[in-house]
């Protein structure tokens, strides 16, 4: 995997607000499949990772590169190619080691649940929001109720 650069705090809108890369992450999140949940299902690395990820600072690379062409493959790709994040941070963030990170970040950006400005496929989002609301009732029950 290429060496990710450390990124400045703050800079994850800029290149997304408009443009190319938004219009091309916009497409592909129109296109977002239920399957992906399969993936991260029952995966705690996986899981620790995707929730790291939305708080992580990422920006354009500052001399993107040329777009080489049309295919999914190829925009995805380019995509990635020039974006810019610190895996140290992601691994910080996540608590796992950065060289487990690193290999599990390959399928989460390979099968789209990760997307370079920062945000998750919204079906991984709902299972999890789904996952964190279930074990919050399931502790409810559970606590001793006051009288």
């Amino acid at each position: 995997m290429a060496k990710h650069k450390a990124t400045a705090p703050g800079t994850k809108a800029g290149p997304w607000e408009g443009g190319l890369f938004s219009d091309h992450i916009r497409r592909f999140k129109e296109k977002e499949s239920p399957e992906s949940v399969l993936l991260v299902a029952d995966d705690p690395a996986f899981t620790k990772i995707i929730v790291a990820w939305t708080s992580l600072d990422m920006r354009q690379a500052d001399d993107p590169t040329d777009l080489a062409g049309q295919s999914e493959r190829e925009i995805w790709d380019w995509l990635w190619a020039n974006t810019r994040y610190s895996l140290d941070d992601l691994a910080e963030n996540s608590g796992l080691a950065p060289s487990l990170v690193e290999r599990k970040l390959k399928p989460l950006i390979g099968n789209r649940v990760l997307y370079p400005n920062g945000t998750v496929n919204s079906f991984v989002q709902r299972y999890l929001r789904e996952r964190v609301l279930k074990l919050f009732e399931t502790r409810s029950k559970r606590s001793p109720k006051s009288t």
